[in-house]
């Protein structure tokens, strides 16, 4: 298994308006697995104590830093690094960005997705998951999971094609002095 523990987050993974608390249990997981933040905006409509949330994030909700935002432009306005916009109606491949440390995976309400506004006024970095075209859509903690490594991938140089390095083909590009950018 490759530690991620000595090098910096990759990403930010931010819910705009979750809806489902298992699906942010499964997030915070991810986010725990990869060091990231997870970043909450808008009113959250239950109790960050859901039993659901809490079964599916085990026990890892209280090694996750979280942020709170009243609203998402509320943290766009603070966020220094490009925010990402996850989306099944638009956007370019998800294989199609390029990734750097501070970097932020927006992901919208499980019902509604994100506001088609926001998506407007962002197009350049609206991005979507490849799938074929009758489906409607992944689970959002699915999508979370498929953008998170992604990005660890990217930011890491994770990849390679040395086998007997550890991990699935990662060689050692977790090297002591921290991520290649």
């Amino acid at each position: 298994m490759i530690s991620l523990s000595p090098i910096p987050s990759p990403v930010k993974i931010v819910l705009v308006e979750p809806e489902i608390p298992p699906n942010v249990g499964a997030i915070s997981r991810i986010c725990a697995c990869i060091g990231s933040p997870l970043v909450l905006c808008g009113p959250l409509t239950f109790d960050e104590n859901h039993p659901k949330r809490k079964r599916a994030g085990l026990d890892y909700w209280d090694k996750v830093e979280k942020e709170y935002h009243p609203d998402f432009e509320t943290f766009f306005a603070q966020h220094t690094g490009t925010c990402w916009f996850l989306s099944t109606k638009v956007g370019r491949s998800l294989y199609e960005a390029r990734f750097r440390p501070g970097d932020a995976l927006v992901f919208g309400s499980e019902s509604r997705g994100l506001p088609p506004e926001l998506l407007a006024r962002h197009q350049d970095t609206a991005l979507r998951i490849p799938m074929i075209a009758d489906i409607r859509s992944l689970n959002v903690a699915n999508a979370a999971a498929i953008a998170a490594y992604e990005a660890v991938r990217q930011v890491y140089g994770l990849g390679g094609s040395d086998p007997g390095a550890g991990g699935a083909g990662c060689g050692s590009a977790l090297a002591p002095e921290g991520p290649r950018v």
